[in-house]
Formats: C-alpha cells, structure tokens, sequence
C-alpha cells in the first residue's frame, strides 16, 4: 500500500459504486482505462471472479470522506467593507497534476496552463479588488468610526 494515500470509493465520480473511481484515483490512473480492464476482465478473463471482487470492494470499501476544510488555509478578503474570512472552497489548494501519458490522470500540459493562468487572473482580480477598497474613502471612513 501506498504512504500517505488510503483505498476508498470515490462516489462523487461513480458510475455505479464508485470502486473503479477508487482504484484509479489510488493508483493515479484514468478513470476509464480502469473501467475498460474491468470490464474487458468480466467478459474476456474471470467474469465470476470480476463480478465478486467488485462486490466486495463495494462492501469493503469505505466512501471517499468529503473534502475537510483545511484550517491552516490563508484567509482571503472580500471587498465592500466584510473583511477578511476563510474560504470553505478549495479553489486556491487544488494541486494540479500534469499527466505525462495517456493513461495516467491528470491534466494534459495545455489544459493545467490554462487552469493555472486563471486562478493566478482570479487571485489578481481579488488583489486589485482589495487595493480598491483600502485606498477608498469607504474604508478611511469605516476605520475612523471604528477608532471612536
């Protein structure tokens, strides 16, 4: 077994239980290759022996937990006077995996450029949307009536 990564299934991307989902996501390949050996093993190899183990691992297998919330997230500011909040979205803490072959999982290198190039457009609107409002009037006006 691998350190640090644990077997689940993965019901958000299932198909029927989420075991195929699961193997991949542990042995970082496609989704679909892994469907196809499942399959192809069904009707080709061991069809009994297929269909039992998938019914254990449907059984066996825990579900994938849901995404926690990290707390050591940093916080992000929201303009318009809210302030500073942590973001219960994993937007900012997604890695973003480049396959290398085709049947790995991942991105292929021009797509994770592109996902990269937005959130980096994405964190540059929020920055100038704070530097818009710490220089404004609304927010010296807002900090002397908090000084009183």
């Amino acid at each position: 077994m691998r350190q640090g990564k644990q077997l689940y299934r993965d019901t958000d991307n299932a198909r029927i239980a989420g075991v195929c989902a699961g193997i991949a996501h542990y042995f970082g390949l496609e989704t679909w290759l892994v469907r196809i050996l499942t399959v192809t093993g069904f009707f080709l190899l061991a069809g009994p022996f297929v269909f039992v183990a998938y019914i254990a691992g449907w059984f066996i297998l825990d579900k994938k937990p849901l995404g926690d919330v990290k707390h050591d997230e940093p916080p992000t500011f929201q303009a318009r006077g809210k302030g500073w909040r942590n973001q219960s979205s994993n937007h900012g803490s997604q890695k973003v995996e480049v396959k290398t072959k085709v049947w790995q999982a991942g991105e292929p290198p021009k797509q994770a450029f592109h996902d990269i190039r937005n959130r980096f457009d994405r964190a540059e609107q929020r920055l100038r949307k704070m530097e818009t409002y710490v220089t404004s009037k609304e927010y010296q006006l807002n900090r002397e009536i908090s000084r009183l």
